[in-house]
């Protein structure tokens, strides 16, 4: 019986070591934002894509899309710019005229960061008649 209540109050230790050490690390990292720049290109030939959005929404700890965001446009050479974001995830979703639609998660935890996108061309569409 003792053995037993021995386990339970280590297992209840280490839980809650790994839970404070996890909130710790989210303090640490509140306040802090990044400096993130886009670069939007053809995944063909690496040609840029002018006037492409790029929506950038935060994402919280569930993996759920919370609300607010930048919607940003690509200049003439495929770049754009979002300074001030906070660290942790953000996801990503850029649109064009003439590509696939993009989207993807990305972890933000440095002070600065390039992210390259290749948009794809349309797919073809099937059709039974």
């Amino acid at each position: 019986m003792k053995t037993s209540v021995r386990v339970v109050v280590a297992v209840l230790l280490v839980l809650g070591t790994v839970a404070f050490a996890r909130d710790k690390k989210k303090d640490s990292d509140k306040g802090k934002v990044a400096n993130i720049d886009f670069l939007v290109v053809r995944a063909s030939n690496g040609k840029p894509v002018k006037f492409a959005a790029v929506i950038i929404h935060p994402v919280n700890d569930r993996g759920e899309q919370e609300r607010g965001g930048y919607e940003l446009k690509t200049d003439l050479d495929g770049k754009t710019n979002a300074p001030y974001i906070p660290y942790g995830t953000i996801r990503v979703q850029v649109i064009a005229r003439g590509f696939r639609t993009y989207g993807e998660d990305f972890k933000i935890d440095e002070t600065s960061k390039v992210i390259t996108i290749k948009l794809q061309p349309p797919a073809p569409q099937v059709t039974i008649y």
